[in-house]
């Protein structure tokens, strides 16, 4: 149904465009906060997204070759000038993040967040080498 809603010519790409952000993007970033993305996920996410832009703006003329040809990534991007859906998804673990210091102490994130447990350490990493991946992951170094 989406499909043919977005290859519709009636329809300007500034409205498939809004409606895209409403419903593709809202739905697909749903609870991001709380993923841990690989590298094969955030690569598929970016592919799914500019399928659905390239649907969405079409093919262009060139006139210099004389043909008709897709849009470019950065083309895309230059064109819709927002983040990507990977990004979208760091900022909203970055924001999840920002949330779970000031909450109340009984909630259950921030208990979490502050577990100790009184347990011996891990075979094979260093303690603070693991809070300090965590870290990272959550500021965006290593998603």
């Amino acid at each position: 149904m989406l499909r043919n809603f977005f290859k519709n010519k009636n329809i300007s790409k500034k409205l498939t465009l809004r409606l895209n952000n409403t419903i593709i993007h809202k739905t697909l970033t749903y609870a991001s906060e709380t993923w841990i993305l690989t590298k094969r996920d955030r690569k598929q996410m970016n592919i799914f997204e500019r399928k659905v832009y390239r649907r969405i703006l079409g093919p262009v003329y060139d006139n210099d070759k004389e043909h008709w040809r897709i849009l470019t990534n950065k083309e895309i991007y230059a064109i819709v000038k927002k983040p990507t859906i990977t990004q979208t998804v760091r900022l909203n673990r970055l924001r999840w993040f920002g949330h779970v210091p000031r909450m109340e102490e009984n909630r259950i994130p921030k208990t979490v967040l502050n577990i100790n447990l009184e347990t011996t350490r891990f075979r094979g990493i260093a303690q603070n080498r693991r809070k300090n991946s965590w870290w990272r992951r959550v500021a965006g170094k290593s998603i």
